[in-house]
């Protein structure tokens, strides 16, 4: 299960609603080890595509950077659909790297008729995707 704050739930999806209709990307990081989500970092969707996301490099090499520093690792990486439901593609799968992060899926799309985004978290690892309850709270 993930369990997030409020606030950093409203982060991304008003991240995702931002970019909208390019997709959205980040990592929320947390303690090494502890599973939670902490601190929000929105990243720039190098491809700028509507279907597509990715991570610049350099961006990317930054923030591991950053994160090891701090002892810190991704506990949620998150991207938007802008156009399908909220349930990682493909290329989602294939670029799932971080087995213990949780990878939050915000769809910008009407695509179930019950409001205008879904948030869905998944555990992906060597390929098997697993949906998981993602529990709101206010605070740790």
């Amino acid at each position: 299960m993930l369990t997030i704050t409020q606030a950093l739930y409203d982060q991304i999806v008003a991240h995702a609603r931002a970019d909208h209709p390019d997709e959205a990307c980040g990592v929320v990081a947390g303690p090494v080890g502890e599973g939670r989500p902490e601190r929000f970092i929105p990243m720039l969707n190098a491809a700028r595509s509507p279907t597509f996301y990715e991570f610049d490099s350099t961006d990317l090499l930054k923030l591991y950077r950053e994160m090891d520093d701090r002892d810190e690792e991704p506990a949620i990486i998150y991207h938007s659909h802008t156009a399908t439901e909220a349930y990682p593609s493909r290329t989602d799968i294939s670029y799932a790297n971080e087995p213990g992060a949780h990878y939050v899926l915000v769809s910008t799309a009407d695509a179930d008729g019950a409001g205008p985004f879904q948030f869905r978290s998944f555990r992906i690892i060597d390929g098997a995707i697993t949906e998981e309850d993602v529990k709101v709270v206010e605070a740790y």
